[in-house]
């Protein structure tokens, strides 16, 4: 049978062997140079991608400030603020060592479960934080809403003396009354921007607003202008220092009436309908509404967040106890604080009494008729 294909083709025995070496030989050819190039392709690919991160790293830590700022204008999820990513260089300083055992305080807690420290005096050094954050701008919002703008004066002032002395703010300044905001001699490389906005007429609406109107300008233009957020209420005063010892992804403040109490005592929004609901076998602490803060993405999402839970309250006929603190509290329970502030960093004289641990009093309310403020 193969003799007889062979002569049905024309082709000898010896010459069908010599078509079939080389056909065989020049498919292995062909096989092999398909190999090469799909490998020379992967490699290509591979290599291509190296000069691309060496120029990535080969940036400088401002070039890629400038471009995670840009960048950040969208807050994506997966965002992040590159200052608190990057470890700054410190240079040449005069400190005491630190003692391994024997730590600074041992009365109060000075670290939580979660590994965030809670900030008391005596836990910090100023001048080392103070370089560390020498390249950092602070943006301070307040409301002056109604009567409240008389609160402002005292409130600048005792701020340009004690409030992060020797670094860069912005005082943002929530009012309806934009001429009534008074002018008062700052340091160098401070400002007051006034933003005019509209007024309520319950105090609860204007303190649940405010989540909104931070959340808004978070994203319009903070993120843009300042580094940490640090949102205040206004019938207030420093009395001491405050300074870049508070900055963190995301801080509070613990409570006055509250840091030395169960959980039990914590007076959290406790019905399950509302979405601020905190169950009674829950809760770290009771953070106070009238001090938290962080970097601006992360301000920005826990106000989206807490304006958004409200929205969805209000559509339910509900509204939390103590408002917008009630959702601060649920939020921070679930996205647990960087960094925990003491009651030294909020405090009322007239209404506590000040124990031992406090050594010292850094902001502190104004004596005031809240019926007369909130009722104008």
């Amino acid at each position: 049978m193969a003799d007889k294909m062979l002569s049905q083709q024309g082709l000898t025995p010896q010459e069908w062997m010599d078509r079939d070496f080389w056909g065989n030989r020049t498919k292995s050819c062909l096989c092999l140079i398909l190999l090469f190039a799909v490998l020379l392709g992967f490699y290509s690919n591979v290599f291509s991608l190296i000069p691309r991160r060496q120029t990535e790293k080969s940036q400088s830590p401002e070039a890629h400030h400038v471009q995670g700022r840009r960048e950040s204008l969208t807050l994506s999820e997966g965002d992040g603020h590159l200052d608190s990513c990057r470890i700054p260089e410190v240079p040449r300083l005069l400190y005491p060592k630190a003692q391994l055992l024997k730590p600074l305080r041992v009365d109060v807690l000075v670290m939580t479960p979660w590994f965030a420290p809670v900030v008391w005096d005596g836990t910090f050094d100023s001048a080392l934080l103070d370089v560390q954050f020498r390249n950092t701008t602070i943006g301070l919002t307040v409301f002056a809403i109604k009567k409240y703008v008389v609160f402002l004066r005292l409130f600048l002032e005792t701020a340009e003396k004690y409030f992060m002395v020797g670094h860069k703010v912005i005082y943002y300044v929530f009012t309806d009354r934009p001429a009534d905001v008074p002018q008062i001699a700052l340091q160098d490389g401070r400002q007051v921007v006034v933003l005019h906005v509209g007024n309520y007429r319950r105090w609860q609406d204007i303190s649940m607003h405010r989540m909104e109107m931070i959340s808004n300008f978070s994203r319009r233009r903070f993120l843009r202008e300042v580094d940490y957020l640090v949102c205040l209420y206004v019938d207030m005063k420093f009395s001491d220092h405050v300074g870049v010892e508070i900055l963190a992804p995301l801080f509070g403040t613990l409570h006055p009436g509250f840091y030395a109490a169960d959980r039990q005592s914590f007076t959290y929004e406790r019905r399950p309908l509302s979405r601020a609901y905190i169950p009674r076998d829950e809760g770290d602490f009771y953070y106070a509404g009238g001090f938290f803060g962080g970097s601006v993405p992360e301000v920005y999402r826990l106000t989206t967040a807490c304006h958004q839970a409200m929205t969805a309250d209000q559509a339910q006929g509900i509204e939390a106890v103590w408002h917008d603190e009630s959702h601060l509290n649920r939020y921070l329970l679930s996205h647990k604080p960087s960094k925990v502030l003491s009651p030294e960093y909020l405090w009322d004289e007239q209404m506590l009494q000040r124990p031992p641990l406090l050594r010292k009093l850094r902001y502190v309310a104004v004596p005031m008729n809240h019926t007369e403020i909130r009722s104008r």
